[in-house]
């Protein structure tokens, strides 16, 4: 049976629109999309795990090495919003092509750079084409389920990221640690021509509204409310991953330098991320989430004050490993339920700005962790982030007292 055509912005012509033909089909196209942000995220996350082979064959220190991440996350952060506004009009397919050619060009570019200049250029490029696909991979994925079934859609979208961060780069560790960093790359590349072609032949183009123009995407920064609770965002974030991008330089004591050894810790980083992201979401729920909130910043400003203590052994960087990534990602979700509890009716831009924002953090903490290396050593930069979470626990708490200020009733004049 053939499914019904509708035209989408653009005017081409459209595979389907939400609720009609196989149900199946649909899903099918959701976690091809998932695929994509999961290529995506790997590029993002794996140079973390191949900074000493990545820095030795380009002939830069760490500290240099790790400013890629930098130049990565920022190029995201900045590029999204723009190239989101430009592309506005055009058909969300149309988007999706674009944003995964743009990305398989940076990373291509990286493996072939004879230089780190020219890495950094190359990295612009893909971050520029992940900025982009991301938002457009989500609205599409909205748009082929049916109302009901939007926010699960968006999840299965987004939970690509976490995917590249518990098996994407590991895997791509334990890749460069055997052949190169170089090879990470061609292994992120074959990820992401797999992604295109999925795209072309599973993605039906469907019909989606045009989002708002830049203006009316940064609006909600006119609530100062809304303000600090991304504040916080960036903070802890920040904090988080001050270590995580020179993972491999802090750890080096407990992995021998063995490229086997760091996928795993990176692998336990990403699997009892997800799990603590998952939960804090259901404790969030039922708790609230300023004590989540608060406690996984807490917990994580604990497990960075005692992981410098804790490298000297695998088994004991296993461990701290373990409670660091609940504690990091256990921040995720309630920090997005408190953004929706400010303002329902834009809970998309809301999440969309946490994310440059989270962006922006992982920017901040490649010149903070290189600056901390230079300073003290990478062995004692977690120091850096336990005090960096503190003030994300204060930013927590003024947020949640600007919330309840707003929220509470005004005073009868009359009594």
């Amino acid at each position: 049976m053939t499914r019904p055509s509708t035209q989408d912005s653009g005017g081409s012509t459209s595979a389907a629109t939400p609720g009609q033909g196989s149900d199946t089909s649909h899903w099918r196209s959701v976690l091809m999309l998932g695929f994509g942000t999961f290529a995506i995220g790997t590029d993002e996350f794996v140079l973390a795990g191949v900074l000493p082979e990545f820095s030795k064959s380009l002939g830069v220190s760490i500290a240099t090495a790790g400013q890629v991440v930098t130049v990565f996350a920022l190029t995201c952060a900045v590029m999204s919003p723009i190239l989101a506004t430009l592309t506005a009009v055009w058909p969300r397919h149309r988007v999706l092509k674009l944003s995964v050619l743009l990305y398989l060009l940076g990373v291509v570019g990286t493996g072939l750079a004879p230089s780190f200049p020219w890495v950094l250029i190359a990295q612009v490029v893909a971050a520029s084409g992940a900025g982009l696909y991301i938002p457009a991979a989500s609205v599409t994925a909205s748009a082929l389920v049916g109302a009901e079934r939007r926010g699960r859609a968006i999840a299965a979208v987004t939970t690509g990221l976490t995917a590249a961060t518990a098996l994407g780069a590991p895997i791509g560790t334990v890749v460069g640690s055997a052949l190169g960093w170089r090879a990470t790359m061609w292994f992120i590349t074959v990820l992401t021509v797999l992604s295109l072609i999925g795209v072309l032949a599973l993605v039906p183009r469907v019909s989606v509204p045009a989002p708002g123009g830049l203006r009316q995407r940064l609006a909600p920064l006119g609530d100062r409310r809304v303000v600090v609770v991304l504040a916080t965002t960036l903070v802890a974030f920040t904090a988080a991953y001050v270590v995580y991008t020179y993972m491999a330089e802090v750890f080096a004591p407990a992995t021998g330098g063995d490229g086997t050894r760091l996928a795993v810790l990176m692998f336990a980083f990403g699997l009892t991320g997800t799990a603590g992201n998952y939960y804090a979401g259901t404790l969030a729920d039922r708790f609230g989430a300023r004590l989540v909130v608060g406690g996984a910043v807490a917990l994580l400003a604990v497990s960075l004050v005692v992981l410098p203590f804790a490298t000297g052994s695998f088994a004991a960087a296993l461990v701290i490993t373990v409670v660091y990534g609940i504690a990091a990602w256990g921040i995720t979700a309630p920090q997005q339920s408190r953004l929706i509890a400010l303002n329902p009716a834009s809970a998309p831009l809301l999440i969309s700005l946490n994310a440059a924002f989270l962006y922006l953090a992982i920017a901040f903490s490649g010149v903070i962790g290189a600056v901390g290396i230079g300073a003290i050593g990478a062995r004692w930069i977690s120091l850096i982030g336990a005090v960096v979470a503190v003030l994300a626990l204060a930013l927590s708490e003024l947020g949640h007292r600007l919330a309840t200020a707003r929220s509470a009733p005004a005073p009868d004049p009359t009594a």
